[in-house]
């Protein structure tokens, strides 16, 4: 019970009394895919005057940039002095540009390389959920040497085990939530451009493995559901980080349960800490200790210990 409150509790919160982000102007940089040409990007950027550090916020499954969990930690760079970017990743936005998936590095790459954010000395970016394991899978091969650490929260490691736990009855509640999240971008796409999967059959899709094999699946090219997540899961990959990285498990995750991550994070390189934490998904207690600051609470602690590296 206590993980169903402290997933619903903050977001519930959240729309009742939304946090204020901090000021921030409109960013947008532009990549090339090679399938759909260009994709635009957008985001938040908040600077402060001097700031020559920047951490890069990336939401989760379903997500956008003002989800209560990307706010607060917007909020939390903000009273260490830090400047961030709230990344939408593709369509997030319901720009209608394009979808993205679990695996999908290129739009943290772009954002990394936008001229934008060329002033910055040091760079760190914080993944949630989904936004999490795409945050590991781009610090396996990373392509910026301003980024200094990496720290993922509730990231779904394993990508077949997740799915097969969201996707029980016992988690129809989420799974509705974000599947209705991912077809509002998945409409957005189709009004502009020609989808793989008519927009009907999209409608009855009921499971993410099912949202995954007619939309993920055909759009990025994979064989099949099982070649998408056999090839993109970071977990038998965490070996493979070249950051310094810090990951935070819940231990009473409803949407990424602890026994689909436990197994991936028993044996770890030096410079790779895991934390677990009592909470729900990307929800935690106020004032929350993972003893890596003095600070109280996830998102100053996070801060904390990224600036160490």
């Amino acid at each position: 019970m206590l993980g169903h409150l402290w997933t619903i509790g903050p977001n519930l919160r959240h729309r009742l009394l939304p946090h204020a982000a901090p000021a921030a102007t409109a960013w947008s940089t532009t990549l090339h895919d090679r399938r759909v040409g260009p994709v635009r990007l957008t985001g938040a950027l908040a600077r402060q005057p001097g700031a020559r550090e920047l951490v890069v916020l990336v939401h989760g499954l379903g997500g956008a940039i003002d989800s209560s969990y990307v706010i607060k930690a917007a909020r939390a760079a903000a009273a260490a002095g830090l400047d961030s970017l709230r990344l939408s990743l593709r369509g997030a936005d319901r720009s209608g540009e394009d979808f993205y998936h679990a695996g999908l590095v290129d739009d943290l790459t772009a954002a990394l390389q936008s001229p934008a954010l060329a002033d910055y000395a040091r760079v760190y970016v914080v993944g949630f959920s989904l936004g999490g394991h795409m945050t590991l899978r781009w610090a396996m091969a990373p392509s910026d040497p301003r980024v200094r650490a990496v720290a993922s929260v509730c990231a779904p490691l394993d990508l077949a085990a997740g799915c097969a736990a969201i996707d029980q009855p016992r988690s129809a509640v989420y799974r509705a939530h974000v599947l209705a999240g991912l077809r509002e971008i998945y409409a957005a796409v189709a009004a502009r451009r020609p989808v793989p999967t008519p927009m009907p059959a999209i409608h009855r899709v009921t499971t993410i493995r099912a949202w995954d094999r007619l939309a993920v699946v055909p759009r990025h090219g994979f064989c099949s559901v099982d070649d998408y997540y056999a090839s993109e899961s970071a977990g038998p990959r965490l070996r493979a980080l070249a950051l310094p990285t810090l990951i935070v498990a819940a231990t009473r995750d409803p949407m990424v349960p602890a026994a689909t991550v436990a197994p991936h994070l028993r044996e770890l390189p030096s410079h790779v800490s895991a934390r677990w934490v009592a909470g729900g998904h990307v929800g935690f207690r106020a004032g929350v200790d993972l003893g890596l600051g003095d600070a109280p609470g996830l998102e100053p602690q996070l801060l904390a210990w990224l600036r160490r590296q």
